[in-house]
């Protein structure tokens, strides 16, 4: 089954847009923390057993007394059912199993699941697992629209795809060059009017001198600096004669970011 988008408006106003997590990642996060459960069920009646009757490992029914086992049991639940309800809340919606598929239980408001909808999502688990291996809740999960079982409904909650964050974009050799020096188009005002004197061809030369900037020998670099200063730098009002070659190529780079907002799509 495909997996749906969906978008929350939140009571801030704010359109939030998630990806609704459907039964294979939700089957492949429960089974995780299944397994991790199963390990420390196993464990725990390994020690009880131990506790009860020395070395020896003898089947439940010999046990004369059993309530150390009644005890067990009880224990073993509140861990199997703790276990998703206290990571749920504590973790922001996510069991270990979750996290490892990336996904989280969320509410239908886009906020973080609370203590009170963790709680009764969790308690409803006993009648989604019905009549056995969580039948119900697969049923429910496969057919509902947003893949929701029982206890999402009864706690109003959803299982989305954790967003995954945009990886930063790699720096080119003129930015990274622009990076180093400090400098940003803040460091240059000019207004609107004078901005419409500079024409495509000005961008065009401009941003062909930042492409070989980092490629140019020193003495290139000035050279280039200089003639080009002359052409554009006499449209903002700026005299190249009164700048060091340090101060041009800043001015320049400054520029060329300011025509790369205007410019860049435009071509």
């Amino acid at each position: 089954m495909n997996q749906e988008q969906l978008e929350i408006k939140t009571p801030e106003y704010v359109s939030l847009k998630f990806q609704v997590a459907g039964l294979g990642s939700r089957a492949a996060a429960f089974i995780i923390d299944q397994l991790l459960l199963n390990v420390v069920n196993i464990l725990a009646i390994i020690v009880v057993l131990l506790i009860m009757d020395g070395s020896s490992l003898l089947p439940f029914f010999i046990f004369e007394d059993t309530l150390p086992l009644a005890i067990t049991i009880i224990v073993l639940f509140i861990i199997n059912w703790g276990y998703f309800f206290s990571l749920e809340f504590f973790l922001g919606g996510r069991t270990i199993g979750k996290k490892l598929i990336g996904i989280r239980v969320i509410q239908e408001n886009g906020h973080s699941i609370t203590l009170l909808s963790s709680f009764i999502r969790n308690l409803m688990r006993i009648i989604d697992t019905l009549p056995t291996a969580y039948f119900l809740g697969i049923i429910m999960i496969f057919f509902h629209p947003k893949h929701k079982r029982l206890g999402d409904l009864v706690a109003g909650t959803i299982v989305v795809h954790e967003r995954k964050e945009k990886r930063k974009k790699r720096l080119t050799p003129i930015e990274k060059e622009i990076v180093s020096r400090g400098i940003s188009r803040d460091d240059l005002i000019i207004d609107e009017w004078t901005l419409k004197a500079f024409t495509a061809k000005d961008w065009r030369l401009i941003n062909t001198y930042a492409a070989r900037f980092t490629q140019l020998t020193l003495v290139e670099r000035n050279q280039f600096a200089r003639q080009i200063g002359e052409i554009l730098l006499q449209k903002i009002g700026q005299d190249v004669l009164g700048k060091n070659e340090q101060e041009l190529e800043n001015t320049l780079l400054v520029l060329y970011l300011i025509l790369k907002d205007e410019w860049e799509f435009e071509m």
